[in-house]
């Protein structure tokens, strides 16, 4: 993750990274996991394939008629947290298809509570009346991170395939703020409606959306379907970070949070945006940014369950030659501690192993290379540079 805010605010972030250095994991403040240097992974688990919607970049081909036999029961999953909260995991993140499509979600989320790790959910928001809202609270779900394609019916219904879904997401946001229940908006950008960006991020202040979270495409899924077609050149890439940059810097930190996911390069343009304004806060944001240890979290700081217990190392390398794993067979524990595990050993040595502009470049102390299932999926090299960056060398 590339958190503009905490880096444009650094002071105070700096302070609170510090003080927690040594704090439990389970006490951990959620906006400081990612610097708290565990290895113990934030888990995003796929509790299903079964989705409302069949949107056209889904990165898991989720939809209707998606949903598997062979996910995993209430008692599989149950044993699972209990072996995660051995190993205390600070926090999974509950998702899908669409999770509320499973009946048993909040006894999931409310037994991992009872284990001492934290929740949060991620929906499409299409299912969250007024009733949900109150159950997703009680079941002590910290956050639900809602899913947005543009700031009108006219873009988000076509994305999401579904008529009438725009509105139904909008009801959403007010069922969960009538709860007390924190929430923001996940908006993955595209050729087809990058212009919506800035409207988008109105939009979500005026909804009390605590978290703006831009994603990149990623080719997995039906994401694959549509990567060469609807990705973005590096000049529009530069733009939206410097609409986000410009976003971010103008709106408190206690309004709303910016980041963007899953293109660890992207915090080069934070920092190089920084120096050209003689942030006071550059040096603060260097050394956060630093303490990530190369922008990626595959394989390290975080980790994929799916819905069949299969174990990768991250949500978008789902793919045999990343494949960790099963939950059925060995506990997770056990599987992400196996230093012998060749994928395993590759996420976390990739600052390394890049070759390229990636490997030759000045900034690979931040972004450590970039993200290499975009590499893979190009070239079938792991090592290879990242064909999304934007960065002239």
């Amino acid at each position: 993750m590339n958190r503009i805010t905490q880096c444009l605010h650094g002071k105070g972030t700096v302070s609170e990274v510090m003080k927690h250095k040594k704090t439990a994991p389970d006490n951990i403040p959620g906006k400081y996991l990612a610097f708290s240097g565990m290895q113990r992974p934030v888990v995003f688990w796929n509790l299903t394939n079964a989705c409302n919607l069949g949107c056209s970049h889904c990165y898991s081909r989720s939809g209707p008629d998606a949903s598997d036999r062979n996910e995993l029961s209430t008692k599989e999953i149950f044993a699972s947290i209990d072996d995660l909260a051995q190993i205390k995991i600070p926090l999974i993140l509950l998702t899908g298809g669409e999770p509320l499509m499973r009946s048993d979600l909040f006894r999931i989320a409310e037994y991992a509570d009872k284990k001492g790790i934290k929740t949060a959910l991620s929906s499409n928001g299409t299912l969250i009346t007024p009733d949900i809202a109150k159950k997703i609270r009680d079941s002590a779900i910290t956050y639900v991170g809602i899913s947005l394609d543009g700031a009108s019916a006219k873009i988000h219904d076509r994305f999401r395939n579904s008529p009438g879904a725009f509105d139904r997401t909008i009801q959403a946001f007010s069922a969960c703020k009538e709860a007390g229940v924190r929430t923001g908006i996940r908006f993955t950008v595209t050729r087809e409606n990058i212009a919506e960006l800035g409207p988008l991020i109105s939009l979500a202040l005026e909804l009390g959306a605590s978290r703006f979270c831009l994603y990149w495409l990623v080719p997995c899924g039906r994401g694959s379907d549509v990567y060469d077609r609807l990705q973005l050149t590096k000049d529009e890439v530069r733009d939206v970070l410097s609409l986000m940059y410009e976003r971010a810097k103008s709106t408190p930190s206690s309004s709303m949070e910016f980041l963007t996911v899953d293109a660890p390069q992207d915090c080069i343009h934070l920092v190089e945006s920084m120096k050209r304004d003689n942030s006071p806060d550059l040096n603060d944001a260097y050394d956060l940014l630093k303490s990530l240890k190369g922008g990626c979290s595959a394989g390290s700081r975080v980790a994929n369950i799916d819905a069949e217990g299969n174990v990768y190392p991250c949500q978008f390398a789902r793919m045999p030659d990343f494949y960790l794993g099963n939950v059925r067979e060995k506990p997770f524990s056990q599987i992400w501690s196996d230093s012998k595990n060749p994928v395993l050993t590759e996420f976390r040595k990739k600052e390394s192993l890049v070759g390229g502009k990636c490997g030759s470049c000045q900034f690979l102390e931040l972004c450590g290379g970039g993200c290499r299932v975009r590499a893979y999926y190009k070239t079938g090299d792991f090592s290879a540079e990242d064909p999304f960056c934007y960065v002239d060398v």
